[in-house]
């Protein structure tokens, strides 16, 4: 994909008010938001790696696409293990713990259960508490401390039980 095709994307959003814009094209995703703030980036199947632009002036900010899920190796036994992942329901901040010097809710390695939670994200003042929808072991943890998300961003894989 060509800096013009990008170009032409993002005046076609503007010409149409579009909120948001996905492309997806050989082993190419590219996702574009009006909301939220930061860069594009375009991971690149071919190369096996990720490009990142900053927005042109005068444009609307873009956000970065999600990326593809990670799965786990197969066990010794050729068993497929399912992984769930969890997703931001909201704009906020990401934290692990209640207060900062307190114990993470959940680590990698620790078994949870269904409605236990995991997470805490701020969205304007207000404290979320974003629960498992699984019971399982945390395998991964996408999002550090104090960092923003935005919604559908994803924040743990589950192997789930």
């Amino acid at each position: 994909m060509e800096f013009d095709d990008n170009e032409q994307i993002l005046a076609l959003m503007k010409q149409h008010d579009l909120a948001e814009f996905e492309l997806e094209r050989d082993g190419l995703k590219l996702r574009i938001r009006k909301a939220g703030g930061g860069f594009v980036t375009v991971p690149s199947q071919v190369h096996n790696q990720a490009v990142a632009m900053n927005p042109p002036p005068a444009q609307m900010p873009i956000a970065a696409p999600a990326a593809p899920v990670a799965h786990a190796p197969a066990e010794e036994d050729e068993t497929p293990v399912e992984l769930a992942v969890v997703k931001s329901p909201i704009v906020g901040t990401f934290y692990t713990a209640a207060e900062p010097g307190a114990p993470a809710f959940v680590e990698v390695g620790q078994r949870v259960k269904k409605d236990q939670v995991l997470c805490i994200i701020e969205a304007m003042k207000l404290m979320n508490e974003i629960t498992s929808e699984y019971d399982g072991e945390i395998v991964s943890v996408y999002v550090e401390n104090g960092k923003p998300v935005q919604y559908g961003e994803r924040l743990f894989a589950i192997r789930t039980s």
